[in-house]
């Protein structure tokens, strides 16, 4: 399918002027919010939000409202995609205003990194007291250990392992476990509970998520527990733990269904408040995951958040000939 003549002169006048150029090409890194861009451009939000609703009525960005915030992002494909990865291509990398532009918005994200591993610091031996205030663990592992199968497991990887509950619950039906974090702290707790669980085959690292420097398709269950909603590019992380399931291997994610509980970005660093299904199950078949399924845990009581445990398979390349 092709973008009429018209349609095309409208993506184009759309993305030929200075601050939108700017915008798409920081969305090109990461879905942003409005007070993001606001703060990387320079520029005030009136005048962002003028700049946003032109691209996003060209079809180059896509608009989601988050609680009280409104993110952007660059459209997953299709034409308008194209012209303006090729507009973006054509662009000198070394140009000064990008550059400036790319070093406020690791400014920002340093920001954000630096506000996390605060509240971690503060948090970390009482992680799984606070996690409990939301919603009933025992009920999560239940579904978590009903969604992983009886194993056994060649190789589990836990991305975002936290105080190390996943590997302490999954780990004995694994050969070999990997869990990885970036809080220092968070390990520590993680290395004790590894140790009092007799897991001696489980290996903790310190690492990002958006880097494993894992071997692709190494691992036949990959885990990303509660921690999606921290993340700048969320999308990104879903594709790195995809990157990593073998085939007829599987993926975990649990997070929480869309919620509005404004306080959780506040008060303990989420940057997103839930995940939608449909916006989920585009980002595993992206990654190149089928197989796609969720299922809800809602809140002890009538308030509070609702959990979503998805998983995703990686069917072998003679099943995908097949189908």
């Amino acid at each position: 399918m092709s973008l009429s003549a018209i349609q095309a002169v409208e993506v184009l006048r759309a993305a030929g002027e200075p601050s939108r150029l700017r915008i798409l090409a920081l969305l090109s890194h990461e879905e942003l919010a409005v007070l993001e861009l606001c703060k990387v451009l320079d520029q005030s939000q009136p005048r962002v939000s003028r700049h946003l609703k032109l691209l996003a009525e060209a079809g180059l960005v896509e608009r989601f409202p988050d609680g009280a915030w409104v993110f952007y992002r660059l459209v997953a494909g299709g034409l308008a995609r194209r012209l303006a990865d090729e507009t973006l291509a054509a662009v000198d990398p070394a140009d000064p205003i990008l550059v400036r532009d790319a070093e406020r918005l690791q400014a920002v994200r340093d920001e954000r990194s630096t506000e996390a591993g605060a509240y971690f610091a503060r948090n970390a031996a009482r992680w799984d007291e606070i996690r409990s205030l939301y919603v009933s663990e025992t009920d999560v592992e239940a579904a978590v250990l009903q969604a992983a199968g009886p194993g056994p497991f060649k190789r589990l990887v836990d991305l975002g392992s936290g105080t190390g509950r996943m590997l302490t619950l999954l780990g004995p039906h694994a050969q070999a476990a990997v869990g990885l974090d970036l809080s220092q702290q968070m390990l520590n707790i993680a290395r004790r509970h590894v140790a009092d669980a007799g897991l001696e085959r489980c290996e903790l690292r310190h690492g990002d998520i958006f880097g494993t420097r894992l071997p692709g398709q190494s691992a036949d269950l990959v885990v990303v527990h509660q921690v999606l909603h921290y993340l700048g590019d969320p999308a990104a992380a879903v594709r790195e733990a995809a990157r990593l399931v073998a085939e007829d291997g599987r993926l975990i994610i649990v997070d929480f269904a869309p919620h509005s509980l404004e306080f959780l970005r506040e008060q303990h660093q989420h940057r997103r408040l839930g995940f939608a299904e449909s916006e989920m199950e585009r980002w595993l078949n992206e990654a190149g995951l089928t197989k796609v399924r969720a299922a809800a845990l809602p809140p002890a009581r009538g308030e509070g958040l609702t959990v979503k445990i998805w998983t995703a398979e990686r069917v072998r390349q003679a099943e995908r000939n097949a189908a």
